[in-house]
């Protein structure tokens, strides 16, 4: 069984800061890639920011050079450092990793229950 769990949402004003993290727990021989996503009320779940297990990065164009995606392959965690904060931010964050349980089998995606972010203006 693989968690991930999620740390770090909070209320912050516009042109703040948080920093979320997750870490996946379990029992798994390898994790791909690791990311974040978020969905506002009435809207789709959508894509924040993603790390390959090369630390490659790729974000989505709202967040470019605010938000920062990094991990620590020895821990197992992802983190998401988000600065300038906007009202438009405010949303539930997830955490996703791509997960090997064993040798023998496929990756699986798995999600986090998400942290809430709410930026006020």
């Amino acid at each position: 069984q693989v968690q991930l769990a999620e740390s770090g949402g909070g209320l912050v004003q516009a042109g703040g800061s948080l920093r979320l993290s997750c870490v996946a727990s379990g029992s798994f021989v390898s994790i791909n890639a690791m990311g974040w996503y978020r969905q506002a009320p009435g809207k789709q779940r959508e894509l924040v920011a993603v790390v390959s297990s090369g630390a490659n990065t790729n974000y989505a164009d709202s967040v470019k050079g605010r938000f920062t995606i990094s991990r620590d392959n020895a821990k197992n965690m992802v983190y998401l450092q988000m600065s300038s904060l906007k009202p438009e931010d405010t949303a539930v964050y997830y955490c996703n990793a791509g997960v090997r349980p064993d040798w023998s089998s496929r990756r699986y995606d798995y999600w986090g229950q998400g942290t809430q972010v709410t930026v006020s203006s």
